[in-house]
């Protein structure tokens, strides 16, 4: 079992990382408020716009989880940070999973999410302490989707622009806030089309890279429009293992307008050495 966990956490590394309930008075059954919002807007436009909205927003604070089952283990990776729309610039800090023993001396990884790139710091494995790793998305089979261990919050709102069906499901509550529930899937290949240049290189390598290009989707939208909370599955194959991994990505955004300041490493600052492998 503990083999087939290190595995597991080999399925994200990259040169050693693992890289409701209704509300309102008048309920919410089929015939109520489910239908007349159901009325009030195509839930597959609706979630074409999300990631204008989340720009128009400006910034949020910003929650992540990555749960990655395979052959009956399952691990999770958890991360916290804040995010710039309008820059697609963010931080998070990542938290890796307890090893096979039950501990863990890892400290947080420290990312950085920029247009084209990804830089972690903490990242081990011979990458000296004050220095950064840089990573091109383009070039990763994912495209940063699964990769650093959390979900690019811009990058998940830019999939939807691929959604080919969707569903109302209804209204309920995140952390909260009432929000409308959408059901559906997105296609990678068409969300590349239709991303900003920043995300598009990006979403295209996705697009080849996973075992398929469809992408089925929960998300979550305020009254506004803004995502409160998506959740995509993901499936790969592994290099090393023949099985597909399958891989759930949760994004929670709230705090809409906090402060955002995320400077990008120096030339100087990132590591230009061999990175081992752990």
């Amino acid at each position: 079992m503990a083999e087939r966990r290190r595995g597991l956490m080999g399925a994200m590394v990259l040169a050693g990382l693992v890289a409701g309930v209704c509300t309102g008075a008048a309920g919410c059954s089929a015939g109520g408020a489910a239908a007349e919002d159901g009325r009030a807007a195509d839930p597959v436009e609706t979630l074409h716009r999300a990631a204008d909205t989340l720009v128009a927003a400006g910034t949020s604070k910003a929650r992540t989880s990555m749960e990655m089952a395979t052959g009956g283990t399952r691990v999770t990776i958890r991360g916290q940070g804040v995010y710039d729309y309008r820059k697609q610039r963010g931080e998070l800090k990542v938290l890796l999973p307890q090893d096979p023993a039950g501990t863990s001396d890892h400290r947080p990884i420290t990312e950085l999410l920029a247009p084209g790139a990804l830089f972690m710091k903490n990242r081990g494995a011979g990458v000296p302490d004050d220095k950064w790793v840089r990573v091109e998305t383009a070039a990763l089979s994912d495209g940063n989707l699964v990769t650093g261990g959390a979900t690019d919050p811009f990058a998940a709102a830019e999939v939807l622009r691929g959604t080919r069906t969707a569903t109302y499901v209804g209204r309920t509550e995140v952390a909260g806030t009432a929000v409308r529930h959408y059901r559906g899937t997105a296609d990678l290949a068409v969300a590349a089309d239709e991303a900003s240049a920043g995300g598009r290189d990006a979403l295209r390598a996705a697009a080849k890279g996973f075992a398929t290009a469809r992408v089925p989707f929960d998300v979550y939208l305020d009254d506004e429009g803004r995502i409160r909370k998506v959740r995509h599955r993901f499936s790969f194959v592994n290099g090393q293992q023949e099985e597909a991994v399958a891989v759930a990505s949760t994004t929670l955004l709230y705090d809409f307008g906090a402060p955002v300041e995320v400077r990008l490493p120096a030339a100087a600052d990132i590591y230009a050495g061999r990175i081992a492998e752990e």
